[in-house]
């Protein structure tokens, strides 16, 4: 399946009804890609959670033990490349040593980023180079290979996750070079994209998800990324304060007795 998408960051961009759980959750989720919020729980021979996307992207564990955090090398590379358009600006998931052989390998494999010329000048990447005179405007396009989804429980909060880091290195693109880089399209493939036979039917099931959506209008069926972010903040109010309880040994997903969740202090970077 590939799937693309023109504007990723367009709005409105949330699916009332795509997601598995609430709008708490997907900030969470977005949390866990972007700054690693979970990363201490990755335990790669146990049940759950042999990775994180974080870890593989930004602490890549290669053959001779040395951590690698690919988007920031990338950034750097097209920053300060002499062909800021190539095509060898990615990054990978895989551990070809581990992962055959763990109980949940990661389903992302590839991503791949590539810096285009803005307009209607794009398709023209040397105008890009060095030697010639750069556009106002740049786009960064990315795309995303997947080896296994689940299209039902996954995707959505998949790509919401992934858009933001393609919105990252855009911004942080942007900021080096002096230039304004936008977010370009956003392609998605995926070798199995599934929906699991126990999750057709009955109480939160495909079924009644599809039937849910007859009749309704775009405005039914979405939430603005505004409309969204009380809830988004809230939800670092609250995981801030249960990783505080985690590192007062008071176990997982619970908060400090006492703590104001309203007002519980959090990480400035997870605003942007």
């Amino acid at each position: 399946m590939q799937i693309l998408v023109e504007e990723p960051l367009a709005e409105p961009r949330l699916h009332r009804r795509a997601m598995p759980a609430g709008l708490e959750e997907l900030e969470i989720y977005r949390l866990e890609v972007m700054a690693g919020v979970h990363d201490h729980w990755i335990d790669r021979k146990g049940d759950q959670w042999n990775y994180t996307y974080h870890e593989r992207l930004r602490s890549y564990e290669g053959q001779d033990g040395k951590r690698v955090d690919q988007i920031e090398e990338m950034i750097d590379l097209i920053c300060t490349s002499e062909f800021p358009f190539g095509r060898r600006f990615q990054a990978i998931t895989w551990m070809p040593g581990i992962d055959p052989h763990i109980v949940d390998p990661p389903c992302l494999q590839r991503l791949h980023f590539r810096v285009l010329p803005a307009g209607d000048t794009a398709g023209a990447p040397s105008q890009l180079s060095t030697h010639n005179s750069q556009p106002d405007r740049w786009k960064l396009n990315m795309s995303a290979d997947w080896r296994s989804r689940d299209a039902y429980k996954a995707w959505f909060m998949n790509a919401f996750a992934l858009t933001d880091v393609q919105r990252f290195v855009a911004q942080e693109i942007s900021a080096r070079k002096g230039v304004k880089v936008e977010v370009g399209r956003y392609v998605d493939r995926c070798d199995s994209l599934h929906i699991y036979g126990k999750d057709l039917e009955g109480v939160g099931g495909f079924a009644g998800f599809l039937e849910s959506l007859r009749g309704k209008s775009l405005e039914d069926l979405t939430w603005t990324t505004e409309f969204a972010q009380p809830m988004f903040i809230e939800a670092r109010h609250r995981l801030a304060a249960q990783l505080e309880a985690e590192r007062q040994g008071l176990g997982k997903g619970v908060v400090p007795p006492g703590a104001d969740l309203a007002n519980f202090p959090y990480p400035e970077e997870w605003d942007e």
